[in-house]
């Protein structure tokens, strides 16, 4: 039976052989061609006999595929490779960047008073404050000045008022002892005269 079984399977291979290459194998994709295979072909004692061309074919695209896909992966491995590449150089360039940004942040929030750097808020804060201050001593110093003002003004009228005053007093006390002494001198002349 062993040789009868090979007799048929040479004259079905060779019966096959004989026609052409079916359209999958030509324009088919290897799950296609292996369908094709499966579908078409037979198991004898766990062996499956494929014509050698279909064989060939099936290799051949197979082998074909294999190599594209291994071009392919190593195409993308390449395109990985420099894409990485890339990558680095562009987070080197945003580190350089974020740290000209801290920089340039860092210079732009501060001003050098004295040539000591000061945070802007710390150094609007200081300077609001004076000028608050400055603000008040002047508002205050203006006030005592009017007060003391109005005082001079005051005082200088009293004491030209006492002037006016002291000097009628004067007057009127000269005038009032040339008086006594008038009458004084003409008590004297009056008690000489009556003597």
């Amino acid at each position: 039976m062993g040789v009868l079984t090979v007799i048929l399977l040479a004259a079905f291979v060779r019966s096959n052989c004989q026609n052409e290459l079916p359209d999958v194998f030509k324009q088919g994709t290897i799950p296609e061609q292996l369908k094709y295979l499966d579908e078409k072909t037979r198991i004898y004692e766990n062996y499956r006999a494929i014509r050698e061309d279909m064989f060939r074919n099936i290799s051949r695209n197979t082998l074909d595929t294999l190599n594209q896909a291994k071009k392919r992966i190593s195409g993308l491995l390449l395109q990985t490779t420099e894409l990485n590449t890339r990558i680095d150089s562009l987070q080197k360039s945003l580190e350089t960047s974020r740290a000209e940004l801290d920089e340039k942040t860092r210079t732009k929030n501060s001003i050098r008073v004295l040539g000591i750097e000061v945070n802007k808020v710390t150094y609007n804060t200081v300077m609001w404050t004076i000028l608050g201050a400055l603000a008040f001593l002047l508002i205050a110093g203006y006030l005592t000045f009017r007060q003391n003002r109005s005082v001079t003004v005051k005082t200088k009228k009293d004491l030209e008022e006492l002037k006016e005053e002291f000097e009628e007093y004067r007057k009127k006390t000269r005038i009032e002892r040339e008086k006594m002494a008038i009458d004084h001198f003409n008590e004297i002349k009056k008690l000489k005269g009556t003597r």
